[in-house]
């Protein structure tokens, strides 16, 4: 299920709010320039289906998407939890962060929990299965995928180049709660 949780961000262990109904995750989110959806993420996938295959599977949300917003460049990020590179890619995506084009990601598989950082808040947002999320750009966040990370996620790009982090080198991850799954 998905969860919104806000925090102060120089108050982790006092949250203000927290909201489990898609409406309600949507107007908070909205409200900081923060694209929240649900969208049909029903298919089922194959244990061992590569980016083809899911991209395949999703062709109706990536052509939506892409037509929508313009993405010129989709990939998927797939991490199951017998994943030999799953701990160095988890302390990765835990550094505060920042892009210079939106982040928007489909959760089709699993989940993965972002913290986005603005108006002297965080913003934890735990994504599952069918969640559309789009960080507008230069936005400070982090990412979790937890410990036993099991979660595929459709990435969109303006940019040939893809994912490219800028990280602000400001430990403020370290504070907040991991996300456990």
């Amino acid at each position: 299920m998905s969860q919104l949780t806000i925090y102060p961000d120089a108050h982790p262990e006092t949250p203000v709010g927290t909201y489990t109904e898609v409406d309600a995750i949507r107007r908070e989110l909205n409200a900081i320039g923060v694209r929240f959806e649900r969208v049909d993420a029903s298919i089922p996938l194959p244990d061992g289906a590569g980016q083809d295959e899911v991209l395949a599977a999703y062709k109706h949300v990536v052509d939506a998407e892409k037509a929508k917003h313009g993405y010129n460049t989709v990939d998927v990020a797939r991490i199951k939890p017998d994943n030999p590179n799953a701990a160095q890619a988890r302390q990765k995506f835990l550094s505060e962060h920042t892009h210079t084009e939106d982040e928007s990601r489909v959760m089709v598989e699993g989940s993965g929990c972002f913290y986005l950082r603005t108006q002297g808040k965080v913003f934890q947002i735990v994504c599952t299965r069918g969640d559309l999320i789009s960080v507008p750009e230069g936005m400070r966040h982090w990412f979790d995928m937890g410990p036993r990370p099991e979660f595929a996620a459709i990435r969109f790009f303006i940019r040939p180049d893809g994912w490219v982090g800028n990280f602000t080198g400001d430990a403020i991850a370290d504070r907040f709660p991991r996300y456990e799954t």
